[in-house]
Formats: C-alpha cells, structure tokens, sequence
C-alpha cells in the first residue's frame, strides 16, 4: 500500500448467517485516498452498512482482507484500527452523553484519558472547526438536528482520527441540517483534515464527494467519479436509486432548449449556470 492510499479492502465477503447461500458482501474490493471523500450508495439491503460494519471492525468479513494505515483488520487489531477511524451515525440524539456542547466532545477523550489542558485546546478547536465554538455552555437538547450531527462530527475531531464515517448521518435531518453537515465534511475535507466515507441512498449527497461506490445485491455495482456514476442515469433507477433533483432539472431544461452545458450534479452548479446564462441576455 503506498502513503497516499488510507483503506484497502480486497475480495471482502461476508455472511450474517454461516451457511447462508447469499453473502451481505460478495467479493468488493476497493481502495481510499487520504484527504478524500467516497460516498458508498445503494437502496436497503445492498450492503453499503454492511460494508460500514466491516471498515470499523464491527464485523470481520469471512474472507478477504481490509487495510487501515497500514494495519490489518483482525481481532488483535480492532481497538488500534478504531482509534483511527470516527463513525457518525444517524440519530444525533442518540449519541449525546454530556450535559453541554463541551462535555460532550470532551467525553470520548477523557475516556481515552488524554490530559486535561490537552482535552481544552482539542475541544475548542473542534468545536470551531464545525462552527459550533458559541455553543459549547449550551445543552444539546436545545441544538437543532444539523447543530447536534456538527457536534457529533466535532466529538469525533477531537479524537483526531484518520477518517470520519457517516452512516445515513445526514437521512434525519431537514434540508437545512442536511446542508449545514454536508458543508461542513466538505470543508474539513477540503482543508485534508480527514478523509470521509459518507454511507447513504441519497444520490444529492453522493454528488459531492470524489469518488462513488454504488453498492446492489452485496456486490459492488460501480465505482467512479460522480460524473461517471451519473452517466447511468437510467441503470441507477433500475436499482431502485432515485437520481439527483438537480440532474433530473438539467436535462429537463436541455429537452426544452436551454443550452445547458452539462447535466448538473449539483443546486449550486445548476443555478450559477442558470445566472450566467440569464446574465447574457
């Protein structure tokens, strides 16, 4: 594995059940850049969470290999594998232990018994990164649900892992919280704080990472740039994947003669195209 590669998973198959005729994994392989973002997308049951369980030793697949930072996934590496890695799951509710902002983000370190001045700089850091740096007095109760997913992802910071993974962290959130957390993974991203792998069946969020895995039936059905997965608009659907609103209106538009110059992936691409489009006449 070269420096630039973080996770390796080669041929990983798994069964819930011993003699089970067909695996939740069958045979994926693939690999993780540092500093980037890959979305692993497919309807329920295609083995996206499966695949989640796996990388953060929940589960040991039953054949094949995964690689952390140069570690091998077993039982006597579990606990220095998770170490590196920060899961953010889908109900922020149910993930808060402290009374306040900052003894929540503190928890994990005092359980990891990092010491005291050291836990203050890395939760006041944290917390600014996700913007969060006026709430920490405040009780999470009283957060909105994108608030509480940042808090979440600030605990997870402060632990400074090598890679943050979201499991459907985003699926219970209004638009706005929704936003508000995809805005900030990317801006972590974008600064290579953290390299994130997004578990979703949202395809408006998938369009914003590097790099896609769409999971179907435990096998991995496709792997590529956004652009690339969303050139198979129709084979997505056919998977039961629902394409992004903003994609779908793009190529309304071009069937109606706006001269679009691609179908767009993103709101903010589609509108700014739209503006400069306006702008000229």
């Amino acid at each position: 594995m070269d420096d630039k590669t973080l996770i390796t998973a080669n041929n990983i198959t798994f069964r819930y059940q011993e003699n089970s005729a067909k695996p939740a994994l069958d045979n994926v392989s693939f690999q993780v850049e540092r500093g980037k973002w890959l979305a692993i997308v497919g309807h329920n049951g295609s083995g996206k969470s499966t695949l989640a369980r796996v990388l953060n030793g929940l589960i040991l697949p039953d054949e094949g290999e995964v690689i952390v930072d140069g570690l091998q996934l077993t039982k006597d590496s579990i606990w220095a594998i998770r170490k590196k890695i920060g899961m953010v799951f889908q109900n922020p509710d149910n993930q808060f232990v402290g009374s306040t902002v900052r003894d929540d983000v503190a928890f994990g370190l005092e359980n990891n018994g990092v010491p005291r001045e050291d836990m203050i700089e890395r939760v006041d850091w944290a917390t600014k990164q996700v913007n969060m740096q006026d709430f920490l007095d405040q009780e999470p109760h009283h957060l909105s649900g994108g608030q509480k997913q940042r808090v979440a992802i600030a605990g997870v910071l402060a632990a400074r892992p090598d890679l943050i993974i979201l499991d459907e962290a985003t699926s219970m959130l209004d638009p706005r919280g929704r936003e508000e957390v995809l805005e900030t993974v990317r801006q972590l991203k974008d600064k290579s704080m953290v390299t994130v792998i997004s578990i979703t069946h949202d395809l408006n969020e998938a369009a914003k990472a590097d790099q896609i895995i769409v999971m179907n039936d435990g096998k991995k059905y496709a792997e590529g740039t956004p652009d690339d997965i969303f050139k198979m608009d129709d084979q997505l659907v056919e998977i039961g994947l629902d394409l992004p609103f903003s994609f779908r209106l793009s190529r309304l538009l071009k069937e109606k003669g706006v001269p679009l110059t691609k179908d767009h992936l993103t709101h903010e691409g589609l509108v700014d195209e739209l503006w400069t489009l306006q702008s000229k006449i």
